[in-house]
Parts: C-alpha cells; structure tokens; sequence
C-alpha cells in the first residue's frame, strides 16, 4: 500500500513540475486579416485570413503564416510589447516600390503583443 501510495505521489510531482514547461513550449497563434498583398521576408503574401504563429519568448521569434492548413511563408521576427496606443489589432505595411507593400508589424491588442519584421533581416521566407 506505502509503495503504491508513493508511486502515486512520484507521477503527481513529475507532472506538476513538467507542466509548466509544456505551457512555456507551446506556440502562440493568432488569427490575422491581411486586405492586401504584402511582402514579407522573400515571400508575397496574397490578401486574406491567416493564422500567424511563432515560437520563442522574445524577443527574437520565428514566425509562420498559414492559410487553409498550409504554411505558406516562415520569417523571423521581434516580438514586443505594445504601447496603450494600441486599441485595436492591427498590421502595419510600408509601401517599398510602385508595386510592393512591405509588413512591417502586427500588433495584437488584447495580448498587449507584437510582431515586429525587419525586412533587412527577411529575405529567406519560404
């Protein structure tokens, strides 16, 4: 019955102490509507519903964008804290060319998060 009870008691503890961890690896995804196409990293990212996530802490992240299931563009990126100027969420481009819009940020209100994209630093998207 003592061994059974510490058995018990063993599993209960290695649980409690791993799962703390298993919240801190998990992804973190939101969804983001993007009305236009935009450049970010290598990749032009067609106007529509997207479901951005990106794995890391901060600040520096690796960031996928996916459609449908699909991953269709990986890019690093920061990840920051927004300011209380943020009310809503929102992306943020910059027109680069006649014909290209660059992403520059998006910024999660109810989060107080964002992604910030260099595109300096983006030039290998998938």
């Amino acid at each position: 019955m003592k061994a059974k009870y510490l058995l018990h008691l063993t599993v209960l503890s290695i649980l409690v102490l791993l799962f703390p961890l298993g919240a801190m690896a998990r992804d973190k995804a939101h969804s983001v509507e993007i009305p236009y196409a935009v450049q970010v990293g290598g990749t032009r990212i067609t106007a529509g519903s997207y479901k951005v996530a990106w794995q890391g802490t901060g600040p520096a992240v690796e960031v996928s964008f996916s459609q449908y299931g699909k991953t269709v563009a990986t890019v690093p990126g920061t990840l920051k804290t927004n300011d209380d100027q943020v009310t809503q969420d929102a992306i943020v481009t910059e027109a680069t060319s006649a014909d290209t819009t660059t992403l520059k940020e998006i910024d999660f209100v109810h989060q107080k998060e964002a992604l910030v994209f260099d595109q300096g630093q983006n030039e290998g998207g998938q």
